[in-house]
């Protein structure tokens, strides 16, 4: 891939990162939509991988898809209390939660693979070397 290639993409990522930002800075945060877990997007020679921390959830909470080449995280975290429980202070964010990512077309749809270990999702994506198909729905191991 040639330098101008690269710069154009890396380009683009960068001003949908920033359309991103300001879109959630414009709109006002609801009860139901007010956790942005943490994340790191990481990429290497061969893969790309996404790290994204879900402290006090489970993979079951979580949901992984793939679609028009985004690639969507999405789930819930919620504080759940007995029946004579009061929460006095809450600052641990909770409710739902949508993670967007533009996967690129150097990277092999086909190879996805999520996983969730201590809190911790982590998506890999292959880089292609030939033509790959796009997968529906991505099991979290």
């Amino acid at each position: 891939m040639n330098n101008f290639k690269m710069d154009i993409e890396q380009q683009l990522t960068s001003l949908g990162r920033e359309i991103q930002q300001f879109v959630e800075r414009i709109t006002p945060l609801d009860d139901a939509r007010d956790f942005s877990p943490a994340c790191d997007v990481i990429e290497s020679s061969t893969l790309l991988k996404i790290i994204v921390d879900l402290p006090g959830m489970e993979k079951k909470d979580v949901k992984v898809t793939l679609k028009d080449g985004v690639l969507r995280i999405e789930g819930t975290r919620e504080l759940y209390l007995e029946n004579d429980e009061t929460l006095k202070r809450g600052e641990r964010a909770q409710g739902s939660f949508i993670r967007s990512f533009s996967v690129p077309g150097h990277a092999d749809s086909s190879s996805i693979n999520a996983s969730f270990k201590n809190g911790e999702l982590t998506v890999e994506i292959k880089k292609k070397d030939d033509g790959g198909s796009e997968a529906d729905s991505i099991p979290i191991n």
